[in-house]
């Protein structure tokens, strides 16, 4: 089995935005961590952002996409906006795919970094909209399988 990325939260390591750890991905995933068949990766912790930190919600239309383009922005609850460093994540995450030869990723979901089927929807409401985060899209436009950790 080639390597698969992961998000580092989802292996317990305390890199969530609040610091605390998140329930961990099932027994399979973990014995591919121990084996070496996963690289454990955090788009945000990489990118320089403390732990705790501010919440942060992609605003505008169409998710991490229209971050690329310019047409969406990552903003904390406090409003400032932290898109440089989601981008400069999903880019370390892509170079560290190109580097192992990674094409499968299984991220954390809801996240604006690693989110593959649903995000919030950028009002700090819990409201959850349909779209991907901006690592995941940038890993996708790259052909690089992203799934959510609740699909396996």
């Amino acid at each position: 089995m080639r390597a698969v990325l992961i998000s580092a939260c989802l292996a317990g390591e305390a890199v969530r935005y609040d610091g605390n750890v998140v329930n961990p991905i099932p027994n399979k995933v973990k014995q591919w961590v121990a084996s070496g068949e996963a690289i454990l990766f955090c788009p945000e912790v990489c990118a320089g952002l403390c732990v705790p930190r501010d919440p942060a919600e992609i605003q505008g239309e169409g998710g991490g996409h229209a971050v690329f383009s310019k047409k969406a922005r990552v903003v904390t609850r406090k409003g400032d906006d932290v898109t440089d460093a989601y981008v400069k994540g999903a880019e370390m995450a892509l170079e560290l795919c190109r580097k192992e030869g990674i094409t499968q990723a299984i991220l954390k979901e809801r996240s604006p970094s690693c989110g593959s089927r649903k995000i919030y929807d950028g009002s700090f409401s819990g409201h959850l909209v349909p779209g991907g985060g901006v690592t995941t899209a940038l890993l996708r436009a790259n052909g690089i399988e992203v799934m959510s950790e609740e699909a396996i």
